[in-house]
């Protein structure tokens, strides 16, 4: 194969019909709240845990909404349970509970 000093990058497109969506909808269903965040990172601007890890709550949000939670366990279990982002957030978003729903799920649909 010719080098021609460059390579073509992977695909970076968000395919929602592919990726799997179990773990949004096992929330949706069970913490209504789940759908009006607005990812604006206030939960995460204000977490505990996010001062001594890598927790980001709406990264968290985010990806799962896309069906790109692969990796999740390990991040969620970082999570003190302080309710700080609870209280911080500007929608009302119960976020302990989400957080409680995610742990269910993933036990639940093997993550």
């Amino acid at each position: 194969m010719i080098d021609f000093g460059y390579n073509i990058n992977a695909d970076r497109q968000i395919d929602y019909d592919r990726n799997d969506r179990r773990l949004a909808r096992y929330i949706l269903e069970h913490e209504p709240t789940f759908r009006i965040c607005i990812s604006c990172g206030t939960c995460t601007a204000t977490c505990s845990a996010g001062n001594f890890t890598y927790l980001n709550l709406r990264e968290m949000i985010v990806l799962i909404k896309r069906g790109e939670a692969k990796n999740i366990k390990s991040d969620i279990e970082k999570c003190m349970l302080c309710g700080k982002c609870q209280l911080a957030c500007p929608r009302g978003v119960n976020t302990r509970n989400i957080i409680l729903t995610i742990n269910r799920a993933i036990e639940r649909l093997d993550f």
